[in-house]
């Protein structure tokens, strides 16, 4: 993918615009960032800079146990990271989906709830969210941006309120389908990081609603995803092996794996996963690319990783996700 933005990442301007889009888009209640300006400059600056979220929606009803106040206010930080200001979301305490829409003539129906990373402390919500969903949207497909709760809460597994937030973001998708023109068959579920770990979790543990004392929207509700994509997943091995609280079994979605050799967030996360969905015969496309490292997201400087959407989207064509692209016509006709 080729955008302007993306590529001048690091220079300051384009920082600015960054951090101004997703306080536009998530009604950020604080800005903690190491770019100069002032918060007015940011929103002015980033009003012009992409498209909007169609629907704004908010995961639990209010007085839902998931929905506690944290003792830090959500705000969005743009610390320099690998010489690049990356924004980054912090404190959730109230979840909520948003959905970008794709151009009318190309809608195929096909939806994706995006998971960022952020090793479940916070939110990488541009390179591995907003501009997910953008790359989404050149697809056809609608793009849900999940915004699951951060960092993990007292007495809890780091993964457990976001597998409620993942659970419950899938059954609101399905059962709006009709409402966004969706197909309920084809909604998927794509992670990175940590929010790769989330996807899987989603991805196997299907059968019970982590959420099960909260207000659903139906008793019996699909949880299911019809397709999964892991990006760099994390937290997913335990020694060599599995980790136990992914049981791959032949209902688990088909998938698609992207991951880095040198990455210090071992391959083995992605390679055991494959594995395991081998033995159970789910199909799956698993790439592993010498470099790239942890994090790449949309950067498109990581070398062969980032080609990894490209590969992406040649899996979704031939798993029947999305129409095949039209073929080009023959020119001695």
């Amino acid at each position: 993918m080729t955008n302007n933005f993306f590529c001048s990442v690091t220079r300051s301007p384009v920082a600015r615009r960054s951090v101004a889009r997703q306080v536009a888009r998530f009604g950020i209640l604080r800005v903690t960032t190491v770019i100069a300006g002032s918060l007015l400059a940011l929103v002015n600056l980033g009003s012009a800079f992409a498209a909007e979220p169609k629907i704004v929606l908010p995961l639990w009803p209010e007085g839902s146990a998931q929905v506690a106040p944290l003792p830090q206010p959500e705000g969005l930080a743009a610390p320099l990271t690998a010489g690049r200001q990356v924004p980054r979301l912090q404190n959730v305490a109230n979840p909520t989906l948003a959905v970008y829409e794709p151009p009318v003539d190309i809608k195929n129906g096909t939806a994706v709830i995006v998971c960022p990373g952020g090793g479940y402390s916070i939110l990488a919500i541009e390179h591995e969210g907003t501009a997910v969903c953008e790359w989404l949207n050149t697809l056809g497909v609608t793009a849900i941006l999940l915004k699951y709760r951060v960092p993990a809460r007292k007495d809890q597994p780091n993964w457990k309120a976001p597998l409620e937030d993942g659970q419950r973001a899938i059954e609101l998708v399905r059962a709006n389908a009709k409402e966004w023109g969706l197909n309920p068959e084809r909604i998927g579920i794509l992670g990175f990081s940590a929010g790769g770990h989330l996807a899987a979790l989603a991805s196997t543990r299907f059968e019970t609603p982590e959420f099960a004392d909260a207000k659903a929207t139906t008793e019996k509700a699909n949880i299911r995803p019809d397709f999964t994509i892991l990006v760099y997943p994390a937290y997913m091995t335990k020694g060599k092996e599995l980790s136990e609280l992914l049981p791959v079994t032949s209902k688990t979605p088909t998938a698609f794996m992207a991951h880095a050799f040198n990455d210090p967030v071992t391959c083995e996360s992605s390679l055991f996963y494959a594995t395991a969905l081998k033995k159970a015969n789910v199909p799956f496309d698993l790439h592993i690319y010498s470099k790239g490292g942890h994090g790449f997201g949309m950067f498109p400087d990581a070398g062969a990783a980032a080609t990894w959407p490209a590969r992406c989207e040649d899996w979704l064509r031939a798993s029947g996700l999305i129409p095949e692209k039209p073929l080009a016509p023959n020119p001695k006709k």
